[in-house]
C-alpha cells in the first residue's frame, strides 16, 4: 500500500535534495554576512575558506564606524567611506515592522469583512465585480505609483508611516479578500442559519461562529499580506524620505563607488528574524487553514 522500503527511501531522498536546493541561496546570503569583504569574492570552491566575522552586523545592528573598523582591522571592510549612520538599520528594521504589522492588521480586518459580504449575500454582478477585485491585483505598482504619490502628498500623508500602511493595504487587499472569500466559501451557510434560528444576530454569527472556522484561512492571509509589505520596494521608496523601510535602505547601500554587499546580506539576514517569528506565531492556525476544506462534505 505504502511501496517497498526503497521507493519511500527514495522519495524521502528527492524530497531532501529539493528542500536542499531552495534552501542553498538563502545558506549562502547567510554565509557571507560573516565574511570579511575581501573573502566575499572568493571563488574558491570551499565555503568555510575565512575566518568569522560579526563587523557586518556590528556596523548594521549596533552602529559601529565602517571606517573605524576598517582602521582596527588594517584594511577595508567594505568599499564606500561612511560613518556609523550612513548603515545603521535598525530604525529601518524598526519602520519596516510598524509599517508591515499595520498594513497586515488592516488589510485583514477589511478583506474578512468584505469576503464575508461576498460569499454570503448574492448580488447581481458578483462575479463580475470578484473579477475586478482579482484584476486590481494584476495591475503592476508602477502604474499607480506617481497618482499614489500626488493623491498622498495634497493629503499630507507623504513620509508618513500611517501614509505607508494604507499603500501596502491598498496593494494587498484584493489578494486578501479573493483569500478570504475562497476559505469562507468553504463554511456551510447552514451553520450560519443555524445560529441565527437559535436567534444569533447577523454580527454575533460572523464573530462567534464563522471567525473561529477560518482561522487558518486568517492566519494564511495575514502572512501573505505581512511578507509582501515587508518585501515591498517601488511604494516605499516612492512615498517617504526620512522613512526607510528594509528593501529602500539596502538600496542604499548600492552606490556609484561600490556595493557593500557584507552590510547588504546582514541587514538582510537580521530581516528574516521578524518573518520568521510572525510565521511561527501563526504556525498552528497557518496548518489548520490547510484542512479547512474538509468542513464541506
Amino acid at each position: 500500500m505504502h511501496g517497498s522500503v526503497a521507493t519511500r527511501v527514495l522519495r524521502d531522498l528527492a524530497a531532501w535534495a529539493t528542500v536542499l536546493l531552495f534552501m542553498f541561496p538563502l545558506f549562502w546570503w547567510v554565509l557571507s554576512s560573516f565574511k570579511p569583504y575581501t573573502a566575499i569574492f572568493n571563488t574558491t570552491p570551499i565555503f568555510f575558506d575565512f575566518t568569522p566575522t560579526l563587523d557586518n552586523y556590528r556596523v548594521t545592528l549596533a552602529g559601529a564606524s565602517r571606517v573605524g573598523l576598517a582602521v582596527e582591522r588594517g584594511g577595508g571592510v567594505g568599499t564606500v567611506a561612511g560613518g556609523a549612520s550612513s548603515y545603521f538599520s535598525i530604525p529601518s528594521i524598526v519602520d519596516s515592522i510598524i509599517v508591515a504589522v499595520g498594513s497586515t492588521v488592516l488589510a485583514v480586518i477589511l478583506a474578512t469583512l468584505a469576503a464575508y459580504g461576498l460569499s454570503r449575500w448574492e448580488m447581481r454582478g458578483k462575479q463580475h465585480f470578484v473579477f475586478w477585485v482579482l484584476a486590481q491585483r494584476m495591475m503592476p505598482p508602477i502604474a499607480v505609483a506617481i497618482p499614489i504619490f500626488f493623491i498622498f502628498r495634497d493629503l499630507g500623508l507623504r513620509d508618513t508611516h500611517l501614509g505607508l500602511v494604507l499603500a501596502h493595504t491598498l496593494i494587498n487587499l484584493p489578494l486578501a479578500v479573493l483569500l478570504m472569500k475562497s476559505f469562507l466559501d468553504d463554511v456551510p451557510r447552514e451553520l450560519d442559519e443555524a445560529a441565527m434560528i437559535d436567534g444569533a444576530s447577523r454580527l454575533a454569527v460572523f464573530r462567534m461562529v464563522t471567525l473561529p472556522l477560518v482561522r487558518g484561512g486568517l492566519a494564511a492571509t495575514a502572512v501573505l499580506c505581512f511578507v509582501f509589505s515587508w518585501t515591498e520596494f517601488l511604494l516605499s521608496l516612492q512615498l517617504t524620505t526620512s522613512i526607510r523601510t528594509i528593501p529602500v535602505k539596502i538600496s542604499t547601500f548600492v552606490t556609484s563607488t561600490g556595493t557593500e554587499w557584507g552590510f547588504i546580506t546582514a541587514l538582510g539576514s537580521a530581516a528574516l528574524v521578524p518573518s520568521f517569528i510572525f510565521i511561527m506565531l501563526v504556525q498552528r492556525h497557518l496548518v489548520r487553514g490547510l484542512t479547512l476544506g474538509s468542513l464541506k462534505d
